[in-house]
């Protein structure tokens, strides 16, 4: 064997074994939820279930609904892909406005303004939460889903910074040719640049959903109501009902909210790694 191939090896071993280390805790939890309950907490564990409970993912909607008081996950779900797709529409049309501007027109101060924005970044969110509480609090936004997905329409450091780095990518001579057949600023924005950028349009659309479907924090601070909480409240809700888990049941109901997380991925995951790659963040 050459060096190269030696090398192609040795790579991918590499990657293998991270995969699988990736992999494990996906289906310890799928396992889990597909056991009797008196498997999910044995010493050893046991990585393969004596009996298949595949009954645990409709029971993980309907435990409780008597004694316990029903948690109401496809509510919460409806919640969720509300909230998730009215920011990823603001992410995508905010964002890509923005870093248009950075990447293709000259105005006085937009190299200070672009760093000032990706400074940003270096603020956790912890030190903004409580006046960012209070601003939303004065505008009567405390209860509602508004907080998690209008601040969405204005902008991220991350993806302004993702889509100005492939508008750089696109030849000016595109814009320059449309200029001259009469084409205004936002003709070229709407009608060449935006086609073209589809690749890093999907990767911040994937990030933005997956952040929206994933988030807790958000939830937690800004929503009172039960008939208003998102699938990550209902699992927290739902573990702590009681002070009793259902592991197995609560590992399917997880196994559930994660799916199309998952799926979106696979079909998504062809233009996820050419925006990536043609941003320039590979390196």
């Amino acid at each position: 064997m050459t060096a190269r191939s030696v090398r192609t090896l040795l790579i991918h071993t590499v990657l293998l074994l991270l995969s699988i280390v990736f992999i494990i805790p996906l289906y310890w939890m799928i396992i889990t939820a597909l056991k009797p309950i008196e498997e999910t907490m044995l010493q050893p564990p046991r990585w393969v279930p004596s009996q298949w409970q595949w009954e645990n993912f409709a029971k993980a909607f309907t435990y409780g609904s008597e004694q316990l008081g029903y948690i109401p996950f496809l509510i919460y779900g409806r919640n969720t892909l509300l909230i998730a797709t009215l920011s990823v529409a603001g992410a995508v049309c905010s964002n890509a406005v923005v870093a248009y501007a950075f990447a293709r027109l000259r105005w006085p101060g937009r190299d200070l303004l672009f760093a000032i924005t990706l400074a940003t970044m270096m603020v956790p969110f912890p030190v903004i939460m409580v006046p960012v509480y209070a601003l939303f609090k004065e505008m009567g936004w405390i209860g509602t889903f508004r907080p998690l997905w209008v601040p969405a329409w204005f902008g991220n450091a991350f993806n302004i910074f993702l889509l100005r780095q492939f508008f750089r990518t696109i030849p000016s001579e595109l814009s320059e040719a449309a200029r001259i057949d009469g084409c205004s600023e936002w003709a070229i924005f709407r009608e060449i640049i935006l086609p073209l950028a589809r690749p890093a349009l999907a990767v911040v659309a994937l990030f933005t959903f997956m952040a929206s479907w994933n988030d807790f924090l958000g939830p937690l601070i800004y929503l009172m109501d039960q008939r208003t909480f998102t699938l990550s409240l209902g699992l927290q809700f739902y573990q702590s009902q009681h002070g009793g888990t259902q592991w197995n049941l609560l590992m399917a109901a997880s196994t559930i909210v994660i799916a199309p997380v998952i799926v979106l991925f696979f079909f998504t995951q062809k233009q996820f790694i050419q925006g990536i790659a043609v941003t320039g963040l590979k390196g």
